[in-house]
């Protein structure tokens, strides 16, 4: 949580200055302009294709916040390639114990079924490479208008964190040689003004052909689904 309250302060320390200075060349050139160069999003996020005995369960959501450098290709400036560096915090509530064998430290998987516990979630910290195709009806005068943004976005799970709490046990699991830590995924993104729909699909599973549970892949893909909140 530390580094997610350092980079929202670092973004919202270098925002005014950025605005400010797009601000001016909007208004004196309209060549110059650009949009949507920072954001910041709020998902529900789900998880698909997984073990077919593990569920997901209680509250699971995401934040995202970056910037992405808008290069228009067009004389009108209203299509354009994005190109960002982004952080994404996420929770996933569900069924799934992770934990470790005491000596050699193998990964344990297994399914939480049957099983009375208080809490079961984990955590994700990425790092991500956002790469758009972006078409917007806006203007150098108009900060309202039509987008839609769909490409890919590349990322790096630097951070991970398992937390399983029953009566009188807690366990938690931070290293995991099983997870595919690269990730790529999908993202399409449509809306007017401030409100933005975003959707998020990952084409790699969070975990590795090694994470098993009686011989079936643990595997999940990633989904997210909510608003995507854009500055400049």
């Amino acid at each position: 949580m530390k580094n997610l309250f350092l980079i929202i302060g670092l973004f919202f320390t270098l925002i005014p200055s950025s605005w400010s200075q797009e601000g001016i060349n909007n208004k004196e050139n309209d060549s110059l302009y650009r949009e949507d160069q920072f954001y910041v999003g709020v998902t529900f996020n789900l998880l698909l294709n997984g073990h077919s005995d593990i569920s997901q369960s209680g509250f699971s959501g995401g934040i995202h916040l970056g910037f992405t450098r808008d290069m228009p290709i067009n004389k009108r400036r209203n299509v354009a390639i994005g190109l960002g560096l982004g952080y994404s915090l996420n929770t996933y509530g569900q069924s799934l114990f992770i934990g470790e064998e005491e000596g050699n430290e193998e990964t344990i998987f297994s399914s939480l079924n049957n099983v009375d516990f208080e809490t079961n979630r984990f955590t994700t910290h990425l790092v991500e490479v956002p790469l758009e195709f972006r078409w917007r009806t806006s203007t150098a005068q108009s900060h309202k208008f039509y987008r839609i943004y769909t490409g890919l976005r590349g990322g790096y799970l630097y951070r991970f964190k398992s937390n399983f709490v029953q009566t009188d046990n807690t366990v938690r699991q931070t290293r995991v040689d099983e997870l595919n830590r690269f990730r790529l995924g999908a993202t399409f993104t449509f809306g007017w003004n401030t409100f933005n729909f975003h959707f998020y699909y990952s084409l790699n599973p969070l975990f590795d052909k090694n994470a098993t549970i009686d011989g079936e892949k643990v595997g999940w893909n990633t989904c997210k689904i909510g608003l995507m909140f854009y500055i400049l």
